[in-house]
């Protein structure tokens, strides 16, 4: 048996990954061009990956493939259809990277809400060790105790992120993008009553065709001035030309991304004219990724090829 894996360098060099090598012959490639990764796949029986796109294109030549490992929870880069018809079974990741993502959207949200860049600089500056005084408060910060936190979508990591903001004594709502997640506990509201009631709103759904540019100028135009929003699901939710405009003429107060429209970021993107970090933090999509959700991540992609081979339908997404 053969197993590839494509998009190495994803996972990080400190995870061990020669454990696949359990089920044959393993070899590891970086991300490249699809002409190299068509080559590597060619005599594959598992592929590994985590963005290479997987279709048609990708797939006609590799005669062999019976099982697609994502190294992620996503999976719309995978053309479900010509998979299945081809018999070939696809599985993801599920849940490996709910602490990571939890504790990193609030990393986000307390970095602009407590202004830690102008304080941070104040200190390394040397205007604090000049000053008179033993504290310094020229920006003003709030808690979040007693403000309304806003989620948009309750699967793991949204749950997740409202049991943290609850005991930070938030008041959390949350809409569901579908209507169908009934969360006990909190209140379920209207897209419109989300977006005027929350003082900070964090993004935690999938992208598809209802989530793609959702938060939009209109939307923000229903928040609170004094809001902050938080994306750390997936960069087309929000349309970065009118977030930026949304923080140039003070609509919201700031924004916290980990996820962007495109990825790397491009030179020319609008979210660049924002430069002061009281209002928009931008991390390189790496909420996802401590040490332990990488090492989750790989354990259960051995344990999806496992029960694959056992005939058993784990984390099946075909």
């Amino acid at each position: 048996m053969k197993i590839v894996e494509l998009d190495r360098n994803t996972l990080g060099y400190d995870i061990d990954t020669n454990v696949f090598a359990d089920f044959g012959d393993y070899e590891q490639h970086d991300s490249d061009t699809i002409e190299k990764n068509r080559e590597y796949i060619k005599d594959a029986d598992v592929i590994i990956f985590n963005k290479a796109v997987m279709n048609e294109e990708m797939l006609k030549d590799a005669k062999n493939v019976k099982l697609l490992c994502v190294t992620a929870t996503g999976y719309d880069n995978i053309d479900l259809d010509y998979a299945k018809s081809r018999g070939i079974g696809v599985a993801n990741v599920k849940a490996y990277s709910t602490p990571a993502v939890a504790q990193h959207t609030f990393a986000l949200a307390l970095y602009v809400l407590e202004k830690i860049s102008y304080y941070d600089e104040y200190v390394k500056s040397g205007k604090y060790s000049s000053q008179s005084g033993f504290c310094n408060f020229d920006e003003k910060y709030n808690e979040l105790e007693g403000k309304t936190w806003g989620i948009i979508g309750m699967g793991n990591i949204g749950r997740k992120v409202a049991k943290i903001a609850s005991a930070f004594g938030c008041n959390v709502i949350y809409y569901s993008t579908t209507g169908k997640n009934k969360v006990d506990g909190y209140e379920q509201v209207s897209f419109e009553d989300l977006l005027s009631r929350s003082d900070i709103l964090s993004i935690h759904c999938p992208l598809n065709d209802s989530t793609r540019g959702l938060i939009d100028m209109k939307a923000l135009k229903k928040m609170k001035s004094s809001a902050i929003l938080v994306n750390v699901a997936r960069g087309p939710i929000i349309i970065d030309e009118d977030l930026t405009q949304a923080l140039e003429q003070g609509i919201i107060a700031g924004a916290g991304l980990d996820v962007l429209t495109k990825e790397p970021m491009p030179a020319d993107s609008p979210l660049h004219r924002i430069k002061d970090s009281r209002k928009l933090i931008i991390t390189p999509h790496m909420a996802w990724a401590s040490v332990e959700a990488r090492q989750r991540c790989a354990d259960e992609v051995y344990l999806n090829i496992k029960a694959f081979l056992n005939g058993e339908n784990r984390n099946r997404v075909d």
